[in-house]
């Protein structure tokens, strides 16, 4: 097999677009392009699984424990194993870089493609990469491509440099364009599901990656031996009826982890899409699962949607479970603020939704579940939940009675002290929960659905009998 980490010496470095590229020049080629993506993200794995064609998973060093780790890689590991990272190649929260790019490197044993934005770079390029091999002598640099070059001048300038100093070998010299960019925003690019030139873009990147590194080099320096699978617990379908739970997947909700949706499945539930921008009825399901997005960006055709959101808020205060995150929170209140308007939503919350220019919640969360959770639960419950929130909103004027799952004692979640509003059968967070660790939300949640249906087949068989 062939694998590799895409890494760079810092942030917007360029390392997406590679990645981007590369998944779709390999896949172009024939190859089986198995993407991943380091860290809590939502965005670039739906680009990177657009590209390669198939489902991108995450990896986490601080939510993760390292088995879980391995076992995720060697699960879905292909011809061709793409790892981009975040951030720079020895960045990381921790001081000893447990939880870097680099400790990744050494855990799945990558060898590391270090993207270098050379923009108004000559000779200073080579202590760079000195520096990032003498850093940690473990850590395999096994090229470089160099991105945001100003024409053939400059970057033959950089290959005699690097060639004279270092021993890595530049695979790639990407010249400076315009057109390979993605537009972004606040939480990073825009994602895949709200372009409609999504494929046309990937084309794009895909066929300037192809013409400007060296393919063949690159598969020949990470060619690797498979790695052997730990000794870890993989998922068992529960032998349980089905539950239909219906799952808002359109340009308004994306923000969905591959490995949740199949411990969904596995768990017994049959995930039915619906689309709450056009879609004008739900689908007759026994719970519902919105996850992340950017409802804003599309109030306008949320809010026009009446019919939908008035059949999910009478569903909700008559008692169907649902599950919603952050996003799928902010669609669930009454309305949402955002650039001087005020658009109305479902209305199953009875809070507000105010957008703000800076990030109200952002980073890795730790939560602590408090016995009012409405979720069945394990026999040993975790004693801390370890998870992830990004958002520019809150979520105002709630009752002041109002219930909560989760205890925050790292994070901000719903007021900085609290998060997962608990409304008759929903559970809403501004928190992304992993199924991973000791947090099994997905088997969780799908075991609350049936036991839901359960009780409402049961009192309807009941009722029936009386009469």
């Amino acid at each position: 097999m062939n694998r590799f980490l895409i890494s760079a010496a810092h942030k917007s470095s360029g390392k997406t677009m590679v990645s981007i590229g590369l998944c779709a020049a390999l896949a172009a080629r024939g190859h089986q392009v198995q993407p991943y993506k380091k860290g809590p993200d939502y965005i670039d794995p739906m680009w990177l699984a657009q590209a390669a064609g198939r489902p991108c998973r995450n990896l986490d060093l601080y939510l993760m424990e390292n088995d879980d780790v391995v076992t995720t890689f060697v699960r879905h590991a292909a011809e061709v194993n793409l790892v981009e990272g975040n951030k720079g190649l020895y960045d990381g929260l921790s001081l000893d870089g447990s939880n870097s790019n680099a400790a990744l490197a050494k855990l799945l044993d990558l060898p590391v493609m270090l993207v270098i934005d050379a923009r108004g770079m000559t000779r200073g390029i080579a202590p760079l990469i000195l520096g990032y091999q003498a850093f940690d002598k473990d850590i395999h640099i096994a090229g470089v491509i160099l991105n945001n070059l100003g024409g053939s001048r400059h970057e033959s300038k950089l290959r005699q440099v690097i060639e004279h100093y270092t021993d890595v070998p530049v695979i790639g010299a990407i010249q400076h364009d315009e057109r390979l960019s993605i537009v972004e925003r606040h939480l990073g690019l825009i994602p895949s599901n709200e372009s409609i030139v999504a494929q046309a873009k990937i084309r794009q990147i895909g066929d300037a990656i192809a013409e400007q590194v060296d393919l063949d080099k690159l598969l020949s320096l990470s060619e690797k031996a498979a790695l052997p699978a730990p000794h870890s617990a993989e998922i068992v379908a529960i032998p349980n009826a089905k539950v239909r739970i219906g799952i808002a997947r359109d340009r308004a909700f994306g923000f969905y982890y591959a490995d949740d949706l199949d411990a969904l499945e596995a768990a017994g539930a049959e995930l039915v899409p619906f689309d709450a921008l056009n879609d004008a009825h739900l689908p007759q399901v026994d719970g519902l699962y919105i996850g992340g997005g950017f409802p804003e960006a599309c109030a306008v055709e949320l809010e026009a949607n009446a019919s939908l959101r008035t059949e999910i808020r009478q569903a909700i205060a008559g008692g169907l479970p649902a599950y919603a995150e952050c996003g799928g929170l902010m669609y669930l209140s009454r309305s949402i603020a955002y650039e001087g308007r005020t658009y109305q939503m479902v209305g199953a919350i009875p809070g507000d939704v105010t957008m703000h220019a800076k990030p109200i919640g952002r980073g890795y969360v730790h939560l602590k579940e408090d016995a009012s959770h409405p979720w069945p639960r394990p026999d040993m419950p975790a004693r801390q939940i370890k998870a992830h929130e990004f958002h520019y909103s809150k979520l105002e004027n709630l009752p002041l009675d109002s219930r909560f799952a989760y205890h925050v004692e790292r994070g901000y979640g719903i007021d900085g002290e609290r998060d997962g509003l608990i409304l008759n059968n929903l559970l809403a967070s501004y928190t992304h929960l992993r199924t991973i660790g000791s947090c099994y939300w997905a088997t969780r949640f799908v075991a609350f659905v049936r036991r839901c249906k359960e009780q409402s087949t049961s009192t309807t068989s009941n009722s029936e009998k009386a009469i």
